[in-house]
């Protein structure tokens, strides 16, 4: 594994790195935030980039807001964008289902386990589901709903598919009813399987805590639609026609945004330490992943010489 090239402070090095890309695909938190905590200098350091000519995507892997919330956070928080330029895992899973999976017959429902960004881009591609921010899913569990589940009378017969994210009202109703659409053949998806989020400088639980428990009891892990998945890969280069050769990835986990781009085949990968991965973990003997370049923070990129 080569060794990873320290950007930070090196205006030579930052110089020849921004000629040999033309499309940088940033992850999200950990990169451009943390929660609501905007990281300094990141608006000017994007803007350096459009300058120069760069196309800049926005490819995160959380599931909790849909693309419009994403331009809606950037544009809070002072960084231009639209809605084409912003990747969610959210908007990958509605792609996949509409368009790749196209299951057969009138089991085409999704049941939910998540947020309203799930809810709003499988509404764009017209896919009926239930569950995900319905109230009556909010609450404890009852002797009526273990009856109701074990015979059926309270599952919907057009569910096909089960889709997991990130959902802050997990409880045992949902994983109970989750389980009993896949014990019946429902096709398991997830958004992603990230283990934690980055929130307000800290780490709370990701997406993947909220399918691992139904995981652990079909004994399959979902198909995952969002980064490390190479669907999602081969999604964001069909729709934005991009040369992976000249894209480079942004990201501060190694084993989502720079595995995605490793395996991938993106011509770099760049790793920030402002998020969950830390540079002794890429530069142990047992290490998985590498990213090519990395710096302390995004905003060191502005000390290109011109």
């Amino acid at each position: 594994m080569g060794q990873s090239k320290y950007l930070t402070g090196d205006s030579a090095a930052i110089d020849e790195f921004l000629d040999k890309f033309d499309v940088f695909l940033f992850d999200c938190d950990g990169v451009l935030w943390s929660g609501d905590h905007l990281f300094e200098g990141v608006p000017e350091t994007l803007e350096l980039l459009r300058s120069k000519g760069k196309r800049v995507v926005f490819v995160t892997n959380n599931s909790t807001k849909s693309r419009q919330d994403y331009q809606k956070k950037l544009t809070g928080m002072g960084i231009p964008s639209n809605v084409e330029e912003i990747f969610a895992s959210a908007y990958s899973s509605a792609i996949y289902i509409s368009r790749i999976l196209k299951l057969p017959g009138p089991r085409n429902k999704v049941f939910v386990v998540g947020e309203s960004g799930i809810e709003q881009e499988l509404r764009t591609e017209n896919i009926p589901f239930i569950g995900g921010t319905d109230p009556s899913l909010r609450r404890d569990i009852t002797p009526a709903d273990f009856a109701g589940l074990a015979d059926g009378s309270m599952l919907d017969p057009d569910v096909g598919i089960v889709l997991a994210g990130l959902d802050f009202h997990i409880n045992y109703l949902k994983i109970a009813t989750a389980f009993q659409y896949l014990q019946r053949g429902a096709v398991f998806l997830g958004t992603n399987l990230d283990s934690t989020l980055p929130m307000s400088g800290a780490f709370f639980p990701g997406a993947g805590t909220c399918s691992v428990t139904l995981a652990n009891m079909i004994g399959h892990k979902p198909t995952a639609l969002g980064k490390p998945s190479q669907a999602m890969m081969d999604a964001i280069e069909g729709k934005f026609r991009l040369d992976r050769a000249r894209t480079c990835m942004v990201g501060d986990r190694l084993d989502t945004d720079i595995q995605f781009g490793i395996e991938g085949g993106l011509g770099g990968t760049l790793a920030v330490l402002t998020g969950v991965s830390k540079k002794e973990q890429w530069e142990a003997k047992d290490a998985a992943y590498a990213p090519a370049y990395y710096v302390d923070k995004l905003a060191d990129l502005r000390g290109a010489s011109s």
